[in-house]
Order: C-alpha cells, then structure tokens, then sequence
C-alpha cells in the first residue's frame, strides 16, 4: 500500500474526508484455489490450523528496477507481502510478534538493496507462521499449512500466469485438484467497478493494507536490532472467503515488443 504505517493512515484518511473509495490490489482475494484454501483450513478438515510456511522466491534479472533502491522495494515489500497476507487469512488472525533476519550473499544484483527475508510470526493460541522471500532464488511460490489432523499445500499459490496445484491431505484421505489460470487482474478491477457502482465498501480496505505494512515494518526492525518486535495487531471483522471468488477467463499472451522479462 504505501513503504509506511504513517503514509497509509494520510491516504486511509484523505479518503474519508473526500468520501472517496479505497482498495488495495490484492488480487488474491477473489482468487478461487486460496479461497478454497481457506474454506479448507476453516472447516475443520485439516483439524486445527497450527503451523503455516512458505516460500516466494524469483531470480531478479540484473538491471532490473527491482535492484534500483531508489525504485525497487525490496523482497519484503514486494513479495514477502504475499506470504504475511496468505498467513492472516489463512490464520484469521493478527500475528503478536515476529522475528526476522536479512540474508544476503556475494551477488553484484544486491549491492544496494536486499536479497532475502526469512521471516518467524506468532500468532495466537501459540500458532506460528514461517516464510522466506527471496529475489535470489530459484522460481517458487508456495505455501503449506499443518493442521492438527492433516495438511494442505498450494503450489504456485501466489502466481498469475500458471495452473495452481491444491493437495489436501485430511480427515477424508488425500485429495488434489489443479485450478487453471484466470484473469486475476480483472477480477479485481471488475470488484472495485461494482463497489463504485453500488457504493459498496471495498475489502480489501486500506486498514487490510495497513495491517501488513504495520507487519513489514516490525519485520525490518527485527532484522535491524536482533530482537523479537511485538505487535499491535489491528482488529479485521472481515476476511477473505469463497464468496469473494469472480472468475474470468485467461487471456492468451500478447507478443512483447522491446520488453524483457523480469527474472531469469
């Protein structure tokens, strides 16, 4: 949503006074694998959710503007983003404190900016929630959560332009199902359209984006001092559910001209 706590407050704020509607882009939340996944963790096939990891890595090509520092975020902020936000809504909870550490090799790429998170958050009723992200890593994006009677995974899980892999291993044996890939882009510009037209407040809000600015934060101050840092969790009566789910078909890819891909 914004590099600070603060600056999402003036922008939550600004548009209140000028009753103007405020969304944040997480494309996810009309998505139907981690929807499902979500129903899944809720409704009691896995028992209870205990333990979450995840890992979202790509190979930064050099040059790219995610190694400008005056341009790029960083790890944390641009993908790491996704792990916290799957974690809470996975969870249905505010995690307590968190726990981190930079990582970071000999790579020319990350002379002025940082390769790796990997990041711990406690939640409550003594859950935990790990991740890694990483712009020095071999493509991956997946998650997994560890129930008290059975797990699930998805594989690809933050991705856009690839088939997700869902395997549920619960109290009804081992199952898997595979979700195309859609339109993410669209159905989340179609939702904020309806919200405009039928004056719906949208959610995700820019509270859900503070929220995980509010986290991201305690996670460079963690890595920075070498400590624990707690935090203030902010109260979410609405999460994301399978009634957020829009479907809209994938379009082919068009022929780029003059444009490189991103990562390796």
């Amino acid at each position: 949503m914004a590099p600070t706590e603060a600056e999402c407050m003036q922008m939550i704020r600004a548009c209140e006074r000028h009753h103007v509607k405020l969304m944040i882009a997480y494309r996810l939340h009309f998505e139907s694998a981690n929807l499902i996944a979500v129903e899944i963790a809720r409704g009691g096939e896995i028992g209870d959710p205990r333990l979450f990891s995840s890992v979202f890595s790509i190979q930064v090509r050099p040059g790219n503007i995610r190694t400008q520092p005056r341009r790029g975020s960083g790890p944390l902020h641009d993908i790491g983003i996704y792990c916290i936000n799957a974690a809470r809504y996975l969870f249905r909870a505010e995690p307590l404190e968190v726990s981190a550490m930079k990582l970071a090799g000999r790579d020319a790429r990350f002379a002025a900016i940082d390769e790796a998170f990997a990041v711990s958050m406690r939640f409550p009723q003594e859950r935990v929630a790990q991740f890694t992200c990483s712009f020095g890593a071999h493509d991956r994006a997946t998650y997994q959560v560890v129930g008290t009677d059975g797990s699930l995974t998805l594989d690809n899980a933050y991705e856009y332009a690839a088939d997700m892999k869902l395997v549920v291993e619960g109290t009804s044996g081992v199952k898997t199902r595979t979700f195309t890939k859609r339109d993410q882009i669209a159905a989340e510009i179609e939702y904020f359209a309806r919200c405009i037209r039928d004056n719906i407040d949208p959610e995700p809000s820019g509270w859900e984006g503070l929220a995980d600015v509010r986290i991201i934060q305690a996670c460079q101050a963690s890595a920075r001092f070498g400590r624990s840092v707690p935090i203030e969790g902010i109260a979410r009566p609405r999460r994301p559910d399978l009634g957020q789910e829009i479907r809209i078909p994938a379009h082919e890819l068009p022929a780029l001209i003059g444009v490189e891909r991103p990562t390796k």
